[in-house]
């Protein structure tokens, strides 16, 4: 079975795809508020990463010059 919060994420990434056509749009939107409207997705959880990686891609973000000085004081 797919991940719920994976199917979730592309669905949207279908809808902001200027690639994709308006009735590949139209059934995305519709699947995103009929059955996966319930779908509750925690972009915080930590279960199963590892915090070095995250560590890593904190550092990584911070060093980053095409990064935003304000993605830089939240990565802090």
């Amino acid at each position: 079975m797919s991940n719920a919060s994976n199917v979730v994420g592309g669905h949207k990434a279908n809808l902001a795809n200027p690639n994709t056509s308006e009735d590949s749009k139209a059934r995305s939107k519709e699947i995103l508020d009929g059955e996966l409207a319930d779908v509750e997705i925690n972009v915080n959880s930590m279960e199963g990463k590892n915090p070095s990686n995250i560590a890593g891609g904190l550092k990584a973000t911070i060093a980053n010059p095409n990064v935003s000085q304000e993605t830089k004081d939240s990565a802090k």
